[in-house]
């Protein structure tokens, strides 16, 4: 027997070493959760029947209250060490699976012995739980699997640096148990492993990537000391992945002070959630909170508006036709979208301490009880010293006491005798009852007719003027719609646009349909803070922006003011910036955090798309050069020129059974626009079974799907077809960066269609890069 059959041979007894420790644990957890279920079912059965019940009095009252808080705890306290059991047996069944992925060998100063440490996605420890068997990949001493080679090596502790020597690297692929392969590596992590994992099918959700982390998605990952952690990180470089595999970490890390709620990640869209949503379960851990922006906005805005989305936004721009507004559009869209806006709304709100304040009239029954200038008037009467959210909140004070001078009039009134002919029996009841509470009366009819009529009258009058001091504590009498209108009437200020009037105009007219413009959101809402003092969250302790460069700096700067408490992990690719709002491709994504304590990180190696792929797209790129392909090979991109819709679809239908044929689980026609995406359904789906995707589409499943670009961002698809990049759909920077981002998602695949004349974007790629097909 060789040297290496003979480790191969100790490797795999440890293994089965491992499955036998692993087997008794999961066979004692099985017998504890399974006695601990039937006490819950029996707890939850006789609950009530352990329970003393009696409110005679209020010293018997406080017993049965201990009694039910007692017995409530105790069933609590069962169901929480159960769903822990469950956890864990959840745990060993992965971990049954695959143990661990690597071991390091390292030897500490001032030891002789190595000592071996296997790395997996949990840890384990031996019968006695003295030994790890297993140490999770996020524990201090398997950091160095992903930061050294063998050498001088080194990991911390709190408050210590352990130095040693990493004297062996082995990565192991271990399948239902049993050892696949096994190399020894002078790398970080070996090519070996990262081949293996790339050359599988995309799959509808994302996988953990903790066996194949490199090195500089490891920094990323276990990055503490910077508040702001920006990634620009080329397409298909692992951003996402290493953001998922952070947020895994900061909860170990950090486990009892940060909780998966505590966690928000701001997504780009429904698909993308659902693609991402198995990878912490999948590492035992809850998943964050997970929304799109768009979400937020839609949430805080309440009925206020019908908002527009990005989507539709971004269709509006990439419209063959534009309409005479779309030059004033498209000046609105880049002007609210920078820092120089929030810096121009935060003028307006400062001269709005001392004049211009709009309000409602408070209107009851179609009659005004309080002006609009009588509210301004008491507004500008308060100290301006103080702010306007204090001011506010002092106003809607005042405005309940008046509210209640005029509710107590009310009843007098001839509506009301009306509402009270009309009452049911259950409402003369209750009164009655109430009556009887306060003792007006001794007997037991109704003999004393005046105070049942002054009961009736407060019962109706109170009720109908509780919506109207609901939304006065919600401060609704401030008309928030013409106090942002206002911001565009030429008040003046540093900071206006040319185009003030024009985009003024515009949003009011969009504002009299009772649509918000994408570009107004946050604007509106930062505003809408600035005046009403909004709380900050600060229950939130990260957050996670990914697809970062399709956010505005005045978005970025917006959701820095609502999140105070928050660390930041900023993801995104400037060449994928397809949002007319979005930050600009010349800058770095950092450039919203000047002057604060941001770290910037650049990943530059791409592992999703074949070493083919990579090279055909960066060569569309201006700047791509130094985005460097992982050397794993694939099929040349092919590029189909064709005669006509007609012959595209019968071309494209035919490349797709090609794809299919070779094994392809994940196929996607991407589109250019919603509306392109409906054309090339329509005639696909007339010969094979083929999904449309919308931006309200939730889900990512298997199978051939046609997809408007903006929507298949963050995902990947085994293989791609770029429907018509002729040059009359991608002639613009714009368009660059939309058929970057197209091609990008490819894993395997990439074919290319087109008619007429093809894109310059796709003609400046060398001949030698694509091979040209019919």
């Amino acid at each position: 027997m060789n040297q290496q059959d003979k480790e191969w041979k100790e490797e795999q007894s440890r293994i089965d070493e491992v499955l036998h420790e692993l087997g008794k644990k999961e066979r004692f957890l099985e017998t504890s959760a399974g006695g601990l279920k039937q006490d819950i079912i029996g707890l939850r059965k006789s609950f009530w029947e352990d329970v003393t019940v009696n409110v005679d009095d209020a010293h018997e009252a406080v017993e049965t209250m201990a009694s039910i808080k007692q017995q409530a705890e105790l069933l609590s306290d069962r169901e929480r060490n159960h769903r822990r059991m469950d956890q864990q047996l959840k745990r060993i069944h992965q971990l049954k699976a695959s143990p661990y992925f690597g071991r390091i060998d390292f030897i500490e100063n001032g030891e002789k012995q190595a000592e071996r440490i296997y790395i997996g996605l949990a840890s384990c420890m031996d019968e006695k739980e003295e030994h790890f068997l297993i140490y999770d990949w996020r524990a201090p001493i398997s950091s160095m699997y992903y930061n050294y080679s063998p050498g001088k090596a080194e990991y911390e502790v709190p408050g210590e640096t352990i130095e040693g020597e990493m004297v062996l690297k082995r990565q192991f692929i271990i399948k239902n148990g049993t050892l696949k392969a096994m190399f020894n590596t002078d790398m970080t992590i070996g090519d070996e492993m990262l081949q293996e994992a790339l050359s599988h099918h995309s799959n509808t959700q994302m996988k953990n990537i903790v066996s194949t982390i490199q090195k500089e998605q490891n920094q990323i990952i276990r990055n503490e000391k910077s508040k702001f952690l920006i990634v620009q990180g080329a397409a298909g470089s692992g951003k996402t992945s290493a953001a998922l595999q952070r947020v895994a970490y900061l909860l170990y890390r950090h486990r009892g002070v940060i909780d998966a709620g505590q966690i928000v990640l701001f997504s780009p869209n429904f698909l993308f959630n659902s693609y991402v949503s198995s990878v912490l379960p999948e590492l035992g851990e809850e998943n964050m909170e997970q929304a799109t922006f768009q979400e937020y906005i839609e949430l805080r805005l309440g009925r206020k508006f019908q908002c527009e989305s990005p989507f539709d936004q971004l269709e509006y721009c990439l419209a063959e036709t534009k309409d005479g507004g779309f030059p004033t559009r498209l000046a609105g869209i880049t002007w609210k979208a920078g820092l120089s806006f929030q810096q121009f709304i935060d003028e307006y709100v400062a001269r709005l301490s001392s004049s211009g304040m709009i309000f409602k009239n408070i209107v009851f029954r179609g009659q005004k009880l309080i002006t609009k200038e009588q509210i301004q008037a008491y507004f500008y009467s308060l100290d301006q010293g103080q702010s306007i959210p204090n001011r506010m909140e002092q106003t809607a004070r005042w405005l309940l006491n008046e509210l209640n001078k005029f509710e107590k009039k009310e009843r007098r009134k001839d509506w009301v005798v009306q509402e009270a002919e009309l009452l049911d029996k259950e409402d003369y009841l209750d009164v009655y009852k109430k009556l009887q509470d306060r003792k007006r009366f001794s007997e037991s009819t109704f003999n004393d007719y005046q105070r049942e009529q002054q009961l009736l009258a407060s019962i109706i009058v109170k009720k109908a003027f509780t919506p109207l001091k609901q939304a006065v504590k919600f401060l609704a009498f401030l008309d928030m719609k013409q106090l942002y209108l206002q911001l565009f009437s030429g008040w003046g200020g540093k900071f206006q646009h040319e185009k003030t009037a024009e985009i003024g105009e515009q949003t009011r007219s969009a504002f009299a349909e009772n649509q918000l413009l994408y570009e107004d959101a946050a604007p509106f809402l930062y505003m809408q803070d600035l005046m009403e003092g909004r709380k900050k969250n600060t229950k939130i302790k990260h957050l996670f922006i990914d697809e970062a460069q399709d956010y505005s700096p005045f978005q970025m700067a917006y959701m820095r003011s609502i999140f105070p408490a928050a660390s930041m992990t900023v993801l995104g690719d400037i060449n994928q910036s397809i949002y007319a709002h979005a930050i600009d491709g010349a800058k770095r994504m950092d450039a919203s955090f000047e002057g604060e304590p941001a770290e910037y990180v650049r990943l530059k190696r791409t592992y999703r798309s074949t070493r083919q792929i990579v090279e055909l797209t960066k060569a569309m790129l201006q700047d791509g050069a130094d985005i460097e392909p992982f050397n794993r090979n694939g099929e040349v991109p092919r590029v189909f020129q064709t005669e006509g819709r007609e012959d595209l679809c019968q071309k494209l239908v035919k490349e797709i059974e090609r794809l299919k044929q070779q094994g392809h689980e994940t196929i996607a026609v991407i589109c250019k626009t919603a509306r392109q995406c409906i054309q090339a359904h329509a005639h696909i789906s007339e010969y094979i079974d083929v999904r449309l995707i919308h931006k309200e589409n939730q889900t990512f499943q298997k199978g051939v799907c046609v997809i408007p670009v903006y929507l298949a961002k963050g995902i990947e698809f085994d293989a791609v077809l770029v429907y018509d990049v002729a040059e009359e759909h991608y002639q613009t920077e714009h368009d660059r960066r939309l058929l970057y981002t197209a091609c990008t998602r490819a894993m395997h695949t990439l074919t290319m269609f087109y008619t007429g004349k093809a894109s310059p974007f796709a003609a400046a790629v060398p001949p030698h890069l694509y091979q040209n097909a019919d």
